[in-house]
């Protein structure tokens, strides 16, 4: 059966045996985030001790998105699975649960409504014709929606603009907690409301104060941002969750291989908060991008191409 990958783990380390396959595993996915080469007998080892796990809950434990201890997690998840990111950026499989099975993303019109019909609602009867400022003033009738972004809009706006000010970790860590911490209710509202002019598209394509979460002061090649990614356990997992939840099908009458669009828009906006953040490329139009050129990539052209693809001509997404 499926477990956390916290529990799986500390069940692995309480047998001896388990415990000693384990703590090899530790050691190739160490050698692997830092760019060791392993030797021929190396790689074997590593191969071998994957599946010496057999039928361990540890080879099929995944994590949650909104859990306690999310990156523990998520390194357990890639210590077990290191090698399915190798030598190429399609990771395959998600460390994530299947967002069908979890129940806080469903979402509860009941508990938003209770929250409207306790408040003067006169202010968003003037937002008819911009839903981004709607979507807004919703966010603003509950603590915590605008306790979130209230912080991240502080933290990303403080140096927007110029490079040396803008603190990207911490902006990226605060719109993560935005839509982590959130329910989906508000934040699906203020990503993806439908605008019809383009004051409304500039404060959409600003939700996530692409100064600071979004541009550099050039743009930098698909391929190190893909890198900088892999480097880390949060945005890979969300990099392979959105590669399975968006894969995009021709046959298929939404466009996803997966037939779950919701759970493409749900793995969209995992990504934001990441090396990789996407958003939208401008104020007339729905269509993203991550901020990132394939020029000079030589003869990566054609990886470097499909990375930029899965956001920019992507008919799941």
């Amino acid at each position: 059966p499926r477990s956390d990958c916290i529990a799986a783990e500390q069940l692995c380390l309480s047998d001896a045996t388990c415990n000693a396959t384990y703590r090899t595993l530790e050691h190739c996915a160490l050698a692997k985030t830092r760019v060791l080469p392993l030797d021929h007998n190396s790689r074997v080892r590593c191969l071998n001790a994957e599946l010496d796990l057999g039928n361990s809950s540890l080879l099929h434990c995944k994590c949650q998105r909104r859990m306690k201890r999310q990156e523990h997690c998520l390194r357990v998840f890639w210590t077990v699975h290191a090698s399915l990111a190798d030598g190429y950026f399609n990771l395959e499989t998600s460390p994530y649960e299947n967002p069908a099975n979890e129940e806080h993303w469903k979402t509860d019109y009941n508990k938003l409504a209770a929250v409207l019909s306790g408040k003067d609602c006169s202010q968003l009867s003037g937002d008819a014709t911009n839903p981004c400022l709607k979507a807004t003033h919703v966010c603003n009738l509950s603590k915590k929606c605008v306790r979130h972004r209230t912080d991240y809009a502080s933290i990303c706006t403080r140096g927007a603009g110029s490079e040396d000010m803008c603190d990207r970790r911490k902006c990226h860590r605060g719109l993560r907690n935005f839509f982590e911490k959130v329910p989906e209710d508000f934040t699906k509202r203020i990503l993806f409301c439908p605008c019809q002019d383009e004051i409304c598209g500039e404060r959409r394509r600003k939700t996530i104060v692409p100064e600071c979460s979004f541009h550099y002061n050039t743009k930098p090649n698909c391929l190190w941002l893909l890198d900088s990614c892999l480097e880390d356990h949060i945005c890979k997992s969300r990099l392979a969750d959105f590669q399975q939840n968006c894969q995009p099908a021709d046959m298929s009458p939404d466009g996803c291989s997966q037939h779950n669009h919701a759970a493409c828009l749900q793995a969209y906006m995992g990504m934001i908060g990441t090396p990789m953040t996407p958003n939208y490329i401008s104020n007339s139009s729905v269509d993203v991008s991550l901020w990132c050129t394939c020029e000079s990539s030589g003869n990566q052209k054609e990886k470097c191409d499909q990375i930029l693809g899965m956001f920019e001509s992507n008919k799941c997404l």
